[in-house]
């Protein structure tokens, strides 16, 4: 195991724990994973990774691990990239904005302050409830403009 990956598998299997979540070694594997990837991990590369820690391992199993840890709040899926990354956020948050590099792929998980406000307000005026929703701001990155 990776030496970034021990501290937020302690977390997640705390944080587990404490609201009745059950972390299954497969789902802790994939978590692993996507924590030691360190960059948007799509669900084919989650799945052969994951070959390389146990035999065979089957399609179903890397989906059911990132659904579960993307409803737990671990990670968050990239729409755009159809790819998943680790939640560097408050982990109970259901709302999530992302600045990916269109040039590096990089993705940075921030906190818009006023969108969920925005958000909220618009969603109740249209008469809607939104279950979920994530922001995904295309460009380049710090990095890549240099």
């Amino acid at each position: 195991m990776c030496s970034k990956c021990s501290p937020y598998l302690d977390f997640a299997k705390e944080y587990c724990l404490k609201h009745g979540l059950r972390l299954t070694e497969p789902r802790a594997q994939v978590l692993g994973i996507v924590v030691e990837a360190g960059r948007p991990v799509t669900a084919y590369e989650a799945l052969a990774a994951l070959g390389r820690q146990v035999k065979n391992p089957k399609p179903p199993t890397i989906y059911r691990a990132l659904e579960f840890l993307q409803e737990a709040g671990l990670v968050h899926r990239i729409e755009s990239m159809n790819a998943y990354v680790v939640c560097h956020g408050a982990y109970e948050h259901h709302n999530s904005q992302f600045l990916i590099c269109d040039d590096c792929g990089d993705v940075q998980e921030v906190d818009i302050a006023q969108m969920d406000v925005s958000i909220d307000a618009a969603t109740k005026r249209a008469g809607f409830a939104p279950a979920h929703w994530s922001a995904e701001i295309h460009g380049t990155c710090k990095k890549c403009q240099g």
